[in-house]
């Protein structure tokens, strides 16, 4: 069919003297390039490529300073994926005539396609062309070839908008794609795109405008808007916008999970169990359930209180990918919420210790199991088990691979004194403050480990100058203040905290820790008059709750008052060892001695190094008869941390626990 077709051309177009194997004088080879460019045209048009192709060049050797010829011949070519050939007659034309916008075009193109190989192929040999070149010389050509803008390609526009992206020349691409979305309704990728350029040019606040202006008539936009809002951390905004997205794709579970993401993240009772609900919908969906999902599944469990369910989810999440840190991050945060420490370590501390030295040799962007995620967690259950050594080698593996990171030397510092390690703990924080010099959190812990050591003036110094560089911080006053009830010096703690009432007069924390000076000193009606300030604030402060119910029932007065505001503290914080151990001695002091044995030895479980909450449950157990469990107890309060310990009064407990056993 196609030779029939080039005879009907013949007789349409006279093909001249060249076609007949002579050569035309100069004057007539214009005209005769002419007819073979119009041939050209027509073969290529009925598809026969190599009829075209072949006028083409009849047409180049007749018309050589014709660069419109070669353009179109790069451009044939270029439609038969000829790619070399397209370029090599492009810069044909281009050599004729640098601003030849076809030629620019099918060069802007063919570069566009080597860097897009570039990025995909393996490291090149010495003499090819970079990555980087190929693509800059795309954008040089295709930007030749859309100038001016009206009547180029829309297509090349758009790919030269594509190549502004890739290169991360945002503040070009955001003009070029604006213009083609409202000049080419059709084109469905441009929005993404133009949200792409304002999210890469850091215009979140542009790009937010101009998505909130285009969502209402376009709702594919609205995931978009959703994105651009969690991006600015505006939580209810993002929620509200992936709930409208969600009412035109009530089956779309990616939306979902997005949904109930920003859900978690705005708060709340209410939207928790919202961001539950979905997820589990989620989750149910498919078989295997999305990791991701079942990530977010747990932290809404256990954000509502429900770590049996949280930790189910979390082993989900390992069970399906043993290969990521996640779900062993999830793992610990549910253990951790009803204080199950060694949980945590057996769960953990295998992992860690197979992935341990991969990841430590690894570089900062080797793809390795990243155990700087979990060493945190195991660290803080081996203190909290009173395995002090086991801690800081977890805080130290954790340093090693963040050495820069504040809070992961506060850690350390932490483990170290808590170990009774004070001078290492003034050395670490000494050397963190030289990179963090302005933290006030890591002058605290010198000033309390420097206080440890003895040195309770040093440490003192050291926080009244960090107080002054941070007037307007709260927290700092408390600190302040707990140091120096800490170094029996209780005036100038109150005074500290009654100018930061006076500054802060709505700052819970400040009222809180006057409460606890005033405790200390005896002056239990103050105390108890600053903790009912924080109560009819935040009635459902835990922490007040607790220690006012505590300072109740340590002098054996209003018991039943006392027991009421501990169970309170505990129905916002169930597995709260402290809590526990409170309500434990509240009971104690009632004489109801079965109560008190399970809140206590729940809470002596929990919180093994904590010598009070030992002693108390030591007290429990002699009180039953159970000689030799409450000499263990003690015991355990005598080894442990020695806050707040009358050792000598311990002892002769335990004397007189002996003496009972000798009579038996």
């Amino acid at each position: 069919m196609k030779s029939l077709l080039v005879a009907a051309f013949c007789v349409a177009v006279p093909l001249g003297a060249a076609a007949q194997g002579r050569v035309p004088p100069a004057a007539d080879r214009p005209g005769e390039a002419y007819e073979q460019f119009l041939l050209a045209h027509r073969l290529a048009e009925h598809d026969d490529e190599a009829g075209a192709i072949a006028a083409y060049k009849r047409a180049m050797q007749l018309d050589p300073q014709a660069a419109d010829i070669p353009a179109e011949l790069a451009d044939l070519y270029l439609q038969g994926n000829k790619f070399q050939q397209a370029k090599s007659a492009a810069e044909q034309a281009i050599a004729i005539e640098p601003a030849n916008r076809d030629a620019n075009r099918v060069l802007g193109i063919v570069y566009a396609g080597l860097s897009d190989t570039d990025r995909q192929t393996a490291p090149r040999a010495r003499g090819d062309a970079r990555p980087e070149d190929n693509l800059a010389k795309a954008i040089h050509h295709l930007e030749l070839a859309v100038e001016p803008a009206v009547g180029a390609d829309p297509n090349a526009r758009a790919t030269l908008a594509r190549l502004y992206l890739r290169a991360e020349q945002y503040d070009k691409a955001i003009p070029l794609i604006a213009d083609l979305v409202a000049q080419e309704s059709g084109w469905q990728d441009g929005p993404m795109l133009l949200a792409e350029a304002y999210a890469g040019a850091g215009r979140i606040g542009d790009g937010i405008a101009w998505l909130e202006m285009h969502a209402a008539d376009d709702p594919r936009l609205l995931p978009t808007l959703g994105d651009f809002y969690e991006r600015q951390r505006r939580w209810p905004d993002a929620a509200k916008t992936f709930a409208a997205a969600l009412q035109r794709s009530p089956h779309n579970n990616a939306l979902k999970a997005r949904y109930a993401s920003a859900l978690l993240n705005v708060g709340g009772r209410d939207n928790l169990g919202k961001a539950r609900d979905a997820l589990t919908e989620v989750v149910a969906a498919r078989t295997p359930p999305d990791t991701q999902a079942l990530y977010l599944l747990s932290q809404a469990h256990r954000r509502l209180g429900d770590s049996p369910a949280a930790e189910a989810a979390a082993r989900r999440v390992i069970a399906q990918n043993s290969k990521s840190p996640w779900g062993y991050y999830a793992l610990a945060e549910a253990l951790e919420m009803r204080r199950a420490y060694q949980g945590v370590v057996d769960g953990l501390a295998p992992v860690i210790a197979e992935h341990r030295k991969e990841a430590l040799a690894a570089a900062a962007d080797d793809d390795v199991f990243d155990i700087g995620l979990l060493l945190p967690h195991v660290g803080f259950a081996y203190q909290e088990l009173g395995q002090f050594d086991k801690a800081i080698a977890s805080f130290e593996d954790a340093r090693r691979l963040a050495p820069t990171d504040r809070a992961i030397a506060g850690y350390l510092i932490e483990a170290n004194i808590a170990a009774k390690k004070y001078t290492a703990a003034i050395d670490l924080a000494r050397a963190a403050l030289v990179d963090h010099p302005n933290d006030f959190g890591l002058a605290r812990l010198q000033a309390q480990a420097l206080r440890q050591s003895g040195k309770a003036d040093q440490g003192i110094a050291l926080l009244e100058e960090a107080v002054r560089k941070h007037a307007d911080e709260p927290m700092a006053y408390v600190a302040l203040a707990q140091l120096y009830s800490d170094a029996t010096l209780g005036a100038q703690a109150v005074k500290v905290l009654q100018d930061a009432q006076a500054k802060f007069p709505k700052d819970n924390a400040i009222s809180f820790e006057l409460g606890s000076v005033f405790d200390k000193q005896k002056k239990f009606a103050d105390a108890e008059a600053a903790f009912r300030q924080v109560l009819s604030r935040e009635p459902d402060n835990a922490a007040a709750l607790n220690y006012l119910g505590y300072m109740l029932a340590e002098r054996g007065e209003r018991l039943d008052e006392s027991v009421n505001y501990l169970k309170k503290a505990l129905q916002i914080d169930p597995d709260n060892g402290s809590f526990l151990d409170s309500l434990g001695w509240a009971y104690f002091k009632s004489d109801k001695l079965d109560l008190a044995e399970d809140n206590l030895h729940r809470a002596a479980d929990q919180l093994r190094t904590n010598s009070v909450i030992q002693a108390h449950y030591g007290d429990v157990l002699f009180k039953l008869g159970r000689y030799d469990d409450a000499i263990a107890a003690w015991t355990r309060a005598l080894a442990g941390d020695g806050a707040d310990l009358d050792r000598s009064d311990v002892d002769k407990k335990i004397r007189a626990a002996k003496q009972k056993l000798n009579k038996k």
